[in-house]
């Protein structure tokens, strides 16, 4: 009876075995990855953020070194650079360039955060200072009324005292209401708004831009964008493909098949308009 429980015994196992090897897809197409490096169907690691191997730093964490602009307004405050724009000191539209030189194809890191629903910024990429304007601009008016903190409206700096930070270029845009955050804008180059955010256009010479397809909802990705705290930005600029991704998410997605307006290299900064304060940190750049 003994030998007879063993067998079937054995017989049960070897029957259980056969059943769970049927069960496993085979490796390679369609089954699950091969070991020893045969690739498969595995899952690529995620990023880490932290990770800054191969990267460069364009912030030392307290000072602006390596960064020029109107000191004035640009500083630098618990290990960020930031620039602050209020009803009784207005930035106007302004300017922060990285003078390391020109960057064409790469990736750019960088934490920012918006305090305030009327602050508007961005990241400057490819980028180039205006040239000068043929005449002289008109000084600003002075503001009229008082701000809600009963002292005299202020009024932004001159054009001619900002005039050799003034970009124009490409834009990683962010705004404190977040209707723009992660879209591709260009600034002072006449086409605006490209791809909004939640697109993927293409530009071509002589036509309007199209759009190619959707990334998602436009309000659905907004979500995923930090109000008021930090947000992760990732830049990734290969030849005429321009991807914008904020926390781990594709914003937008442009390609720029139009010669008479893309730029493959240019310069890097962050501009500020609107009211309210930006902040940046943890700046890092890797040249492909």
């Amino acid at each position: 009876m003994t030998s007879h429980l063993i067998r079937f015994g054995l017989i049960t196992a070897a029957c259980a075995a056969l059943a769970l090897t049927a069960q496993q897809p085979p490796a390679g197409r369609g089954g699950s990855p091969a070991r020893g490096g045969g690739g498969g169907f595995s899952q690529p690691e995620p990023i880490d953020f932290n990770d800054h191997t191969g990267w460069t730093s364009l912030f030392d964490g307290s000072t602006l070194s390596g960064w020029d602009g109107d000191k004035s307004y640009w500083r630098v405050e618990n290990g960020a650079i930031v620039a602050e724009s209020t009803c009784e000191k207005p930035t106007g539209t302004i300017y922060l360039v990285w003078q390391g030189g020109e960057a064409a194809d790469f990736e750019l890191r960088l934490e920012m955060r918006g305090e305030g629903a009327g602050i508007n910024s961005g990241v400057q990429y490819r980028g180039s200072i205006l040239p000068p304007r043929a005449a002289p601009a008109a000084p600003p008016r002075a503001a009229q009324g008082m701000c809600p903190s009963g002292q005299p409206r202020g009024t932004p700096p001159s054009a001619a005292s900002q005039a050799k930070w003034d970009m124009q270029g490409a834009q990683f845009d962010f705004d404190g209401r977040n209707a723009y955050t992660g879209q591709y804008y260009e600034q002072a180059t006449g086409r605006g708004i490209i791809a909004w955010r939640g697109q993927v256009v293409r530009t071509e010479q002589g036509k309007k831009p199209r759009l190619l397809a959707t990334l998602g909802d436009r309000d659905e990705l907004g979500g995923y964008v930090k109000i008021e705290n930090w947000n992760q930005l990732l830049l990734i600029a290969r030849g005429n493909t321009m991807t914008h991704i904020v926390n781990g998410h594709v914003m937008s997605i442009l390609i720029d098949d139009d010669p008479t307006m893309f730029k493959k290299s240019g310069l890097i900064g962050f501009e500020i308009e609107g009211t309210g304060k930006i902040s940046i940190r943890n700046i890092w750049l890797k040249k492909l």
